[in-house]
């Protein structure tokens, strides 16, 4: 093993593209919808919420794809909040992005791999957690041994989860009830919208679109990344908002109100079900399995990067920095796998969802208010893009966060005080490095 400050750009814009798609299209688009139409009440705001994610997540992509572009290292927010404000918010970001960003995901989609892949078999002879156990370690091992290999493994994987999903779009649409779609007219649906269960709900669709910054975790080994940051940011994130348009349209369309809103964690299978039966929903559940591969792939291959990258800057941790020859950062991906491990084991799936959604959302939003910071203090800095449709954009995406958070201190204060305590031991993380550095 080496550990080394610079690594070979050998990632092209599919592979840096396919990242954002396989990133996001996880757990959250097949589990949250449930949850959304629980707390909300109308299919409408429904949709709503999720095509306003979609333009969060946009407006997010192109104030990255100015960071990025402009300071291309690896580390993400850890490498971007350190540069824009102070080493210290960077760290904890860093440490947020461990729990919170990667190794939760991990675990959650490693689960419902194992239980849609039972599902799809008809059996539940193996432990959705043994079935999790088993991808989680096999993504770690590949990924640790062989970059060039895993990611055309990930290519393949995310190209193939996006035609399964649109293939089930176009079948699925066949079988909506424009009646399910509409509701209960617009004075409900507006009412809906305005209400805080619906900023609140906004937490959910944030995990799902979660991972539409995915990209910039490796923009230290991607290809021209002045040139195909931003493609790759802005290309992954609209495709899978049309995706996941789509998806909805069909869940909502297919199944009762009332079904949807109990189905829990399990509403693609119960909307697939009604659209084409028992045999569709296992279909679904198949291709459900199928896609976590890639995203739990996606999350061990860009989350390692962060941590190696912290150990680069803080001699401390500098063992995270160790690669092997022509692979990945073996021990930061063995730290983030063995911490997804544990929460395997722990994790209440829809806390944790709101957890991981409303605590990334708040230094994303840090990030990406970040444009304003770096161009007033560093005007003269080269920046090869510059976001488009700033200041608009940008406020607009700060504005949706900003609307989120406030609803979700009133409504989940306990999600809030975790995501608070989670700062806190980053701050005392923070800390102890400097001090063991000196």
């Amino acid at each position: 093993m080496s550990t080394t400050h610079s690594q070979e750009r050998r990632f092209g814009p599919v592979t840096a593209i396919s990242l954002v798609i396989a990133t996001m299209i996880g757990t959250g688009v097949f589990t949250t919808t449930g949850f959304l139409l629980r707390d909300i009440g109308s299919p409408p705001a429904v949709l709503v919420a999720w095509l306003l994610g979609g333009a969060a997540a946009a407006f997010g992509s192109l104030a990255y794809a100015e960071l990025v572009a402009a300071l291309p290292h690896n580390g993400g927010e850890y490498q971007l909040l350190s540069r824009i404000y102070h080493p210290a918010l960077g760290f904890i970001a860093g440490f947020v992005s461990l729990v919170v960003g990667f190794a939760a995901p991990v675990a959650a989609s490693a689960i419902a791999f194992g239980e849609y892949l039972n599902l799809a078999l008809g059996t539940s002879a193996v432990s959705p957690v043994i079935s999790g156990l088993v991808l989680v370690v096999a993504a770690s091992v590949i990924h640790s041994i062989h970059l060039g290999r895993g990611s055309r493994v990930q290519d393949l994987l995310t190209i193939g989860k996006a035609l399964l999903i649109l293939l089930f779009i176009v079948g699925g649409l066949a079988a909506v009830d424009p009646a399910r779609l509409v509701g209960s007219g617009d004075s409900q649906t507006v009412a809906a919208v305005l209400s805080p269960a619906f900023a609140v709900g906004l937490i959910y669709v944030s995990y799902a679109y979660s991972g539409w910054n995915a990209a910039a975790y490796i923009a230290g080994e991607v290809r021209q990344p002045e040139r195909y940051m931003p493609i790759a940011l802005g290309t992954g994130t609209l495709l899978v908002t049309l995706l996941y348009l789509g998806v909805n349209t069909v869940f909502l369309g297919a199944a009762p109100a009332e079904e949807i809103a109990s189905a829990g964690e399990r509403v693609g299978a119960v909307a697939a079900m009604h659209a084409f039966g028992e045999l569709g929903g296992r279909i679904l559940s198949g291709l459900i399995a199928i896609g976590l591969l890639s995203t739990v792939g996606a999350l061990v291959m860009t989350g390692p990067r962060i941590y190696e990258a912290m150990g680069r800057d803080y001699p401390a941790m500098r063992v995270l920095a160790r690669r092997r020859l022509s692979g990945g950062p073996v021990i930061a991906i063995a730290l983030q796998s063995a911490l997804a491990v544990a929460m395997m084991l722990t994790s209440s799936f829809e806390a944790l969802v709101s957890y991981v959604g409303f605590t990334l959302s708040v230094f994303a939003a840090l990030t990406v208010g970040g444009v304003f910071v770096l161009r007033a203090r560093e005007p003269e800095l080269a920046r090869p893009y510059r976001t488009w449709g700033h200041p608009f954009t940008t406020l607009g995406f700060l504005a949706l966060m900003t609307w989120m958070t406030v609803h979700a201190v009133h409504q989940r204060p306990i999600i809030v005080a975790v995501g608070a305590l989670t700062v806190l031991l980053g701050w005392l993380g923070y800390l102890a490095a400097r001090r063991l550095g000196r």
